[in-house]
């Protein structure tokens, strides 16, 4: 082989070990989010793509097997060429035989490791990271091609590599990780917002992401601090109590401060009964107690209980209040199913409530 060829050979190697490189970054990189309604339109590329991103430790034993191949002949066939192209200038310098050539390989050695580092792995690397979905779309098939061409010989390395893992205690996983938990996910929109490109301006997405870590007892609100009515209320109490506080439901109480239940203005705009004619007091059943059928359950939910839980349970029984109690069953206070909603969106407010 001439030294001519063995450059050009330098230069194909190295454009296939950076195709090896790029393909291995980008299907460990690109977004199943991305190339799945692609691949569901019916785009050959991103059902490749998708069959690669499932089998991705066969995919990464393809690379890696091409890679370790393109590497070693870059060097058995560059490092003869570029020798010989350097001995020529170096001889013109009068230096013996032994120290042209050992001054000539330590050359050879530093310009094919700085082509290798450069063009061969950090180029397409950086490539992939920064446009993966694209390049897993065009880099999938060759891949996969490739990667069917020498299977026995994947198959085997990727068995070997498993069996080593085992014996490390280790499963082996076939499809790369594309699922993130919580504090993964809430990082993700942390870091999108600061950068620009996520807009939250309400706050809605990260009060989400507090709202499952808040407990029941840190929205309750406590009996001291509770506006509520007596059990013996009446439909006239009712009203009072909403012209001067505003609020739609208010909680029945026993003599002793103990919720028994809560009722909501609707329930008892028709007990209007008959009008009375001294001191223009309501007579009838707007001055009588409410009925007990119009008198709301309160469900019982520990204080502990996650409020993800406590809304879920809520949402169940149909009720807009509920009793919270501590671990010995006292109780702790009421939750309000409003203030649960303005953990996620904020500020909500009563359309009868005074301000």
């Amino acid at each position: 082989m001439s030294d001519w060829a063995g450059i050009v050979w330098l230069v194909v190697l190295l454009a296939a070990n950076a195709f090896f490189v790029a393909a291995e970054f980008a299907v460990i990189s690109a977004r199943r989010s991305q190339i799945e309604p692609l691949a569901e339109a019916g785009k050959g590329s991103a059902r490749t793509a998708l069959w690669a991103m499932e089998h991705a430790t066969l995919m990464l034993a393809t690379t890696q097997l091409g890679i370790t191949v393109c590497s070693l002949l870059i060097l058995n066939v560059s490092e003869p060429a570029i020798h010989h192209l350097l001995e020529y200038p170096l001889g013109l310098t009068g230096l013996p035989g032994e120290a042209i050539t050992a001054i000539a390989f330590v050359i050879t050695l530093l310009l094919v490791s700085y082509l290798h580092v450069v063009f061969g792995e950090m180029v397409p690397k950086n490539l992939s990271f920064s446009i993966p979905d694209r390049a897993v779309l065009f880099l999938a098939p060759p891949l996969v091609f490739f990667g069917r061409t020498v299977k026995p010989v994947i198959v085997a390395l990727n068995a070997t590599a498993n069996l080593v893992l085992r014996l490390f205690r280790v499963q082996p996983k076939e499809e790369a990780n594309s699922t993130y938990t919580l504090d993964e996910v809430a990082t993700i929109v942390s870091q999108s917002t600061r950068e620009g490109v996520l807009r939250d301006g309400t706050g809605a997405l990260s009060a989400t992401f507090e709202f499952t870590t808040r407990k029941v007892k840190d929205v309750a609100v406590n009996l001291g601090d509770l506006i509520s009515l007596p059990e013996s209320a009446t439909p006239a109490d009712v009203e009072k109590a909403v012209t001067k506080h505003g609020f739609s439901r208010y909680v029945l109480v026993t003599d002793g401060g103990e919720p028994t239940g809560y009722v909501h203005l609707k329930d008892v705009l028709d007990l209007d009964g008959d009008a009375g004619a001294e001191g223009g007091h309501a007579a009838g059943s707007y001055a009588e107690p409410i009925p007990a059928k119009r008198i709301r359950r309160l469900v019982s939910i520990f204080e502990d209980t996650d409020l993800e839980d406590a809304l879920a349970t809520m949402r169940r029984s149909g009720a807009h209040l509920a009793r919270s109690f501590t671990a010995v069953g006292a109780t702790a206070g009421v939750l309000f199913l409003e203030d649960i909603i303005e953990e996620l969106v904020g500020e909500v407010q009563d359309a009868t409530r005074r301000l």
